[in-house]
């Protein structure tokens, strides 16, 4: 009896002995953070009287484009050190943004008449915001 009991202790050890546990390290998406400043002069009309400004920038690629989340915001032109997430409305200015492989273009235009748009005359800080994402097939 006390053969098979150290019989079957030895080959329990074994088997937990054999057993490892895997250890899974995963990276943290962490999401980033990009300033700009458009000076009065990068505000350039377009065909249809609005006007345009664009920041050239490769880290905006495609993934950025295709997979991860993008959220831009202006400081607000009265209220400087406090920021406003666009698209939003401004003395009768809309502003909005379209990113793009390669970019990001901000676009004002006037609410009630797009002949009527005025560019910002004032320098503006931009803050763009990318939070990583994995993506998920359906």
């Amino acid at each position: 009896m006390k053969k098979l009991t150290l019989l079957l202790l030895c080959v329990a050890t074994l088997g937990l002995v054999s057993c490892q546990k895997e250890t899974y390290i995963t990276q943290e998406l962490k999401a980033k953070t990009y300033n700009y400043e458009i000076t009065p002069s990068d505000w350039k009309i377009n065909p249809n009287g609005s006007y345009t400004a664009t920041w050239l920038n490769k880290k905006f690629d495609g993934i950025t484009l295709e997979d991860e989340g993008v959220m831009v915001y202006f400081e607000h032109p009265v209220t400087p050190s406090s920021f406003i997430q666009l698209p939003y409305t401004f003395n009768y200015s809309a502003y909005s943004y379209e990113l793009f492989n390669g970019g990001i273009s901000f676009d004002v235009q006037d609410t009630n008449n797009l002949s009527n748009s005025i560019a910002p005359n004032y320098k503006i800080l931009v803050k763009v915001v990318v939070v990583p994402s994995e993506y998920e097939p359906n």
